[in-house]
């Protein structure tokens, strides 16, 4: 009898003391004094379920999981700037045009300066101009706009880097020519990059910008010999970067909207070894997103702690500059355009189409001593292809299906250097106006 009263007293005295100890905790929170104000919407646009997949053409029966959009907004006391992602394998000239108008339209955001992302997914719809499914798609962009624009609020930004395994060169030079393989000793990018936007109100952030370099195209054909998907994975799908949004999304909460950049991805694939490689399955699309997605995690969580919190500047500068540039192409001169955009000290440079993997590397080197650098591919414009000069020598896949000459490669790279004078505001010449005209020289 007195151990049963024994137990009961215990039993209440550990109940009270864990009620207690709820009602004691304190939840997370830090001061967030800075210039910068953000707000973030993401959107479903998933097509109807028979709609055709782009990338890689194949028979498609259904959806496996959401396509989806955000749009991410940023402002201080002198202008505005967004930045726009899509589960879509590109984002093209005219579709680039309408998302801006119709985001300018409901904002005020000046339209040069909205960056439109595509995440080069191979497994969800087309765009066209006509097409029900786009109309609707721009529509619910646009109204998402609004909602970001309607939660601006003050938030700092943290910086993360970590790593994925699952990316790999597809190109290897054999007896002087390129071939489609896959090559674990060709150059490759495994970091992935991480902004963590917060407000300061709780432990999870309020944004998750991730930027990572690999095509996504776990979910497309191979070599048509591997089962269970000779032809493919027969569903609409974001790919990885939708599962490793899903997985950060799931990890944090509802506060939390992820959102995906992609990188000079142009000769990067997921390493599925086959004949030259195979299609992925369910089983495929976890591990690539989910490794992604604890990356991710990874870099965010360790950018909240109090060191790297004390990091964190409370002065943002924004700005941004778009150019376009024409580039020597096979039949014609080729329109490109770039842009710079500057948060703080993150540095964000777009190129139009499929850059290979070394022009991050070469971008990075040339400024990483000035601003955190993440080169964005596939962003405002679809040129294709676009090759190093000392790919052409080999040619090969993507050198011989690209529209531009090698001569191209100085062209884009100086560029992308001069926007980021433009916007760092570091070099002399960035500060001279349109009108100024240099003292002679005197004897």
């Amino acid at each position: 009898m007195k151990r049963r009263v024994l137990e009961i007293s215990l039993s209440i005295f550990l109940l009270v003391m864990s009620s207690s100890s709820v009602a004691e905790e304190v939840p997370f929170q830090f001061r967030v004094e800075s210039n910068l104000r953000a707000g973030v919407a993401k959107v479903d646009i998933t097509p109807s379920p028979e709609t055709p997949v782009v990338g890689h053409v194949r028979p498609t029966n259904g959806v496996h999981d959401p396509i989806r959009a955000g749009v991410l907004i940023f402002a201080n006391e002198q202008t505005k700037a967004a930045i726009v992602t899509l589960d879509l394998i590109n984002a093209t000239s005219d579709m680039v045009a309408a998302l801006r108008e119709i985001i300018s339209k409901k904002t005020e955001i000046p339209v040069e300066q909205i960056m439109v992302a595509a995440s080069h997914n191979h497994s969800g719809p087309g765009w066209s101009p006509e097409s029900e499914w786009s109309r609707g798609m721009v529509a619910k962009i646009g109204e998402a706009a609004v909602e970001a624009a309607s939660q601006l609020r003050p938030v700092s930004i943290g910086y993360g880097e970590d790593r994925i395994d699952f990316n790999i060169n597809r190109r290897k030079v054999i007896n002087g020519r390129a071939v489609v393989r896959l090559n674990p000793d060709g150059p490759c990018d495994h970091r992935v990059k991480v902004l963590r936007i917060d407000d300061g109100r709780s432990l999870e952030p309020m944004c998750v910008l991730m930027h990572a370099v690999c095509h996504p195209c776990v979910f497309t054909w191979g070599d048509k010999l591997t089962p269970p998907f000779p032809a493919g994975f027969p569903q609409i799908s974001a790919d990885f970067p939708g599962e490793a949004q899903t997985f950060v999304e799931l990890v944090y909460g509802a506060k939390t909207k992820a959102m995906f950049l992609q990188g000079c991805a142009g000769d990067i694939r997921p390493n599925l070894p086959g004949l030259p490689y195979r299609c992925g399955d369910a089983a495929d699309i976890k591990w690539t997103g989910r490794s992604l997605g604890c990356a991710v995690v990874r870099a965010t969580d360790h950018a909240a702690i109090r060191e790297e919190l004390a990091k964190r500047k409370t002065v943002y500068p924004l700005k941004c500059v778009t150019s376009v540039v024409q580039l020597p192409g096979k039949t014609e001169r080729v329109a490109c355009e770039m842009q710079a955009l500057r948060v703080g000290e993150f540095l964000f440079l777009t190129i139009p189409g499929e850059p290979m993997v070394e022009y991050g590397f070469q971008i990075e080197k040339a400024i990483a001593d000035r601003a955190t650098p993440i080169v964005v591919g596939y962003a405002n414009g679809s040129l294709g292809y676009i090759c190093t000069e000392e790919s052409h020598k080999y040619g090969g896949y993507e050198p011989n299906l690209s529209p531009l000459l090698p001569e191209a490669e100085p062209l884009i790279l100086e560029e992308l250097g001069r926007l980021a004078d433009k916007v760092l505001a570091d070099v002399f010449e960035s500060f001279r106006p349109a009108d100024y005209v240099a003292p002679r020289a005197t004897k």
